[in-house]
């Protein structure tokens, strides 16, 4: 799928730092929240870190389970417009908990985010949202 996704936007996907996921529950009432990612050039994967939060029963998670559609938006954004673009990834959200999959996401965000290290992500137990694109979208000034 991503064949016709030009190397400016896969790159951009690969290095950017954060991202902003939308989902919404079953009865479309959106949320949008920022995110760390990783990117393996076919599926994003983000997780639910220890940073401190409100609950543990985050909302994005029971949209998830709930509507699996979601959005997430790459950006970038200068002063000097002809350098603004960004990439949005239209697709399907997986929760998961263990298995392959849940460790080979663990291990890219270990690799791009020393934070993590520092912060105890688990490749043993937590959650992950695992994204499959289904869309690519994506735009840049020039």
């Amino acid at each position: 799928m991503t064949d016709a996704v030009p190397a400016w936007a896969l790159a951009l996907l690969r290095d950017a730092r954060v991202a902003r996921l939308g989902t919404a529950d079953a009865d479309g009432r959106p949320l949008v929240v920022p995110v760390c990612f990783a990117f393996d050039g076919t599926r994003l994967y983000t997780a639910i870190d220890a940073k401190p939060k409100r609950t543990r029963e985050l909302r994005r998670l029971r949209n998830i389970a709930e509507n699996p559609r979601v959005s997430l938006v790459v950006d970038e954004y200068h002063e000097e417009w002809s350098r603004l673009r960004w990439v949005i990834i239209e697709g399907h959200a997986d929760l998961l908990s263990g298995g392959d999959d849940y460790a080979r996401g663990i291990e890219l965000l270990l690799m791009k985010y020393p934070q993590y290290r520092a912060l105890g992500l688990g490749r043993e137990a937590g959650t992950l949202i695992r994204i499959t694109p289904e869309r690519f979208l994506h735009w840049k000034y020039a």
